[in-house]
């Protein structure tokens, strides 16, 4: 074993010595110019296109951004509860996706490039940005230049959040759960003024609260490891440092709940709560840990064909390391153990892989692990816990895995320049080994799609229409979980400003809150169904498609579709002739 210096011991968080600016920005450039090149073919046309994979979150992100521009066109801050979906019942932002910080930011780009340039913009700022966080980081933390740099690049540059860019964007920008951690670690330790770093955590957790509630809590949990994992090793110190710990973590929560009080207030006690849980313990994959998605640059059919049978998708394939980064980082915690930072990285590291394996019973080759060894069996049964999908720790383990990779590399450095037998010989074979641990992990510039495009005769039917702001309308196709074009088409034009239907998560038609994309999901598909010429209009259905518009009472009908068409027909049934015809689209006034 190779003991950690005297100097390691005492300044266990030490920041950098504020040299080499250059290099800094150098590496930062860097940053920018990988999520440049794995988004090279989002900026060949970034209002038109979108990664090719998920779609549907995709459209549904689309639809949120302009929410939340044409609020700040109108001069106010995004409604956490609107009609703007579901009319008329409505629905709670805060128990949705809403991406309320990003949205209001980038208003501007919304408002003069479509809402899809500013998802290009982001996807962009997630990889760049979580990797120039997480290198800050650790440069505070006394990392060398070179262990900082592959270290922010393990981490923004992970499988994890490479694959959360297919949609999830909530999760893809991870920029602030570094920062989060290490205003943590600044009170805990005692390095940092406890209500000043106290405040700025505060500010951070406000922050990511309206970019992703979910990150959010993952990174809190996170930390209560980390705390832990440090508690352990210093036992004698955790009384002295007690107070100034409960004092920060006090500021930090008065701060956050001086800026989100209403929007937590909200979320649990305001309409549309959301009471969803899992229905049944989430069963990780310990094999997604080493097979390689088809979203890196190594990787073969079989792997990549894998993953893709994934049930939640692509977006949710995020525990890749790979055999390679997993043995480096389980013999370098091995090797130096001794070494407070890595021990604390390490552990850090396992706890969150094991709790991305949720709590259900997971195969390792042939053998059965029992839930009640998994640390997340123990908590899926908590309040809001239970609604959390669990293999989404895995972007809090990359960042940990990423931390300890860094420093064990720096230790390993420093013990081979000191070694007798080798001197400098050996100073560039840990780098090397580590480089070589994570090039598995390069990713592959992402595949593009376009987005739906906008019908002939949309805007000039919504500008026929003449509709005063905020009443509801009735677009058909329906948007619903599956099909959300209607949804993109809102999104990139702006009308209509309320719509019946949507993806999203809310109450029934009854009011009863539950995990439901899409209360109108029975008439979304049947007039689908309808529209392919796969089922004949019956009474039965005629007489609950009239009870629906009953219920919606929608001061308009918009229907993208031919005059001769079968769905044509069934609508003129129900609403009589159409006011008026505009290229592709049939407009009903009512």
């Amino acid at each position: 074993m190779v003991k950690p210096s005297a100097d390691a011991e005492r300044a266990p968080f030490r920041a950098g010595d504020g040299t080499r600016d250059g290099a800094r920005w150098l590496i930062v450039s860097g940053y920018l110019l990988g999520a440049l090149l794995v988004t090279a073919r989002l900026w060949a046309d970034p209002s038109g296109r979108m990664p090719a994979a998920n779609g549907g979150d995709t459209g549904l992100f689309d639809w949120w951004l302009r929410y939340a521009a044409t609020a700040v066109a109108h001069g106010r801050l995004p409604a956490l509860v609107t009609t703007a979906l579901n009319a008329p019942h409505g629905v709670n932002l805060m128990w949705n996706t809403p991406y309320l910080l990003p949205g209001v930011l980038l208003s501007p780009v919304t408002l003069l490039a479509g809402p899809q340039a500013s998802l290009t913009v982001v996807i962009t700022l997630g990889f760049a940005g979580s990797a120039a966080a997480l290198f800050w980081v650790l440069r505070r933390c006394g990392a060398s230049l070179t262990a900082a740099g592959l270290g922010g690049a393990v981490y923004g540059f992970s499988p994890a959040l490479v694959d959360a860019g297919f949609g999830h964007y909530n999760f893809q920008f991870a920029v602030l759960p570094p920062l989060m951690v290490h205003a943590l670690l600044l009170i805990a330790t005692g390095r940092g003024r406890p209500v000043r770093t106290g405040a700025g955590l505060g500010l951070l957790a406000a922050a990511q609260l309206f970019i992703g509630s979910e990150l959010l809590l993952d990174t809190g949990l996170a930390g209560v490891v980390l705390l832990a994992v440090l508690a352990a090793g210093h036992r004698r110190a955790v009384a002295a440092r007690t107070r100034n710990t409960a004092l920060g973590l006090g500021a930090a929560t008065a701060v956050m709940l001086l800026i989100c009080w209403y929007a937590l207030w909200v979320q649990f006690y305001g309409p549309f709560t959301e009471r969803y849980t899992l229905p049944s313990p989430w069963y990780g994959n310990v094999r997604l840990f080493v097979t390689p998605p088809g979203t890196l640059l190594f990787h073969t059919a079989a792997s990549a064909a894998y993953d893709r049978g994934f049930s939640l998708g692509i977006p949710e394939v995020l525990a890749y390391l790979g055999w390679p980064l997993l043995v480096v980082l389980v013999v370098a915690a091995i090797w130096f153990w001794r070494d407070q930072k890595v021990r604390a990285a390490a552990v850090t590291w396992a706890v969150l892989e094991l709790l991305a394996l949720g709590g259900g019973a997971p195969r390792v080759g042939g053998a059965i692990v029992p839930a009640w060894l998994l640390p997340y069996h123990w908590l899926q049964g908590l309040p809001v816990l239970g609604e959390l999908l669990p293999n989404r720790f895995s972007i809090l383990a990359d960042g940990a895995a990423a931390a300890a990779l860094a420093v064990a590399l720096d230790r390993a450095r420093a013990a081979a320049t000191q070694s007798e037998a080798w001197g400098r010989r050996c100073a560039g074979i840990p780098a090397l080994v580590a480089v070589l641990a994570v090039l598995p992990l390069v990713p592959l510039p992402y595949q593009a799609a376009p987005l739906a495009p906008v019908p002939a005769g949309w805007r000039l039917a919504f500008d026929r229409l003449r509709l005063p702001p905020g009443v509801h309308v009735l677009v058909i196709p329906i948007s619903a979980v599956g099909n959300d074009r209607s949804m993109i088409w809102a999104a990139q034009t702006g009308q209509p400003s309320s719509m019946v239907g949507g993806y999203f998560i809310g109450p029934e038609p009854d009011g009863q809150p539950t995990f439901n994309p899409g209360p109108a999901h029975w008439a979304a598909r049947y007039l689908r169904r309808v529209q392919a010429g796969r089922t004949q209009p019956g009474p039965t259905a005629l007489a609950r498609l009239r009870g629906d518009l009953a219920y919606w009472h929608p001061a308009a009908v918009v229907a993208v579709t031919s005059q001769a068409s079968a769905l044509a027909r069934v609508l003129t049934g129900l609403l009589g002739p159409p006011t008026f015809r505009a290229g592709r689209v049939l407009a009903w006034r009512r």
